[in-house]
């Protein structure tokens, strides 16, 4: 009965650190692309959708860092990596090749200029970097109550963050299309 309720609680811990780390990811995700990299989706171009398609369609991009999140935990754990140090060098070096094999695959075949595959590149590389930071600390026995307490802070700053540069100009607004 004791292992049958040990195993209930690593399990839990497990998918609430995933959910941590996800979180965290998405709240990133929303500053660099509807603050640092905003400017970069208003041109038009052949290769990005229309913005109303392209919102439609976010919850499949959150759904890849979900697949993303999984793997790097996967990952982690295999290497046995264990605090957030380890797991952000670990989240950065794993985000620097998939982000970058992806960019220089893209370049190869599409229209996406310089500038944005380089903010892609860069962005989901700190992306997975905080997301392997997450699962490290989680790993190393950090109390989930404070990875959630830090989680929600920095989303919490990269939503006011978002909003603080479109407001003074820095990044243009997003609209709400119908």
């Amino acid at each position: 009965m004791a292992d049958a309720k040990r195993g209930t609680v690593e399990t839990s811990r497990m998918l609430l650190s995933i959910a941590a780390a996800w979180m965290l990811s998405v709240g990133f995700d929303v500053f660099l692309h509807g603050g640092l990299l905003a400017r970069l989706y208003v041109e038009a171009s052949p290769f990005l959708l229309a913005p109303e398609e392209a919102f439609r369609r976010i919850p499949l991009g959150y759904l890849a860092f979900l697949v993303l999140t999984l793997t790097l935990y996967w990952l982690l754990r295999r290497l046995g990596v264990r605090g957030a140090i380890a797991g952000l060098r670990h989240g950065i070096a794993a985000g620097a090749v998939v982000w970058g094999a992806f960019a220089v695959g893209l370049y190869s075949i599409s229209t996406v200029t310089l500038p944005l595959l380089a903010g892609w590149w860069i962005g989901q590389t700190v992306e997975l970097g905080l997301t392997g930071a997450v699962l490290g600390a989680a790993a190393n026995g950090v109390p989930l109550k404070r990875i959630w307490a830090i989680v929600t802070g920095v989303v919490v700053a990269c939503v006011a963050g978002t909003i603080v540069l479109q407001s003074l100009g820095l990044a243009p607004p997003m609209k709400v299309v119908r």
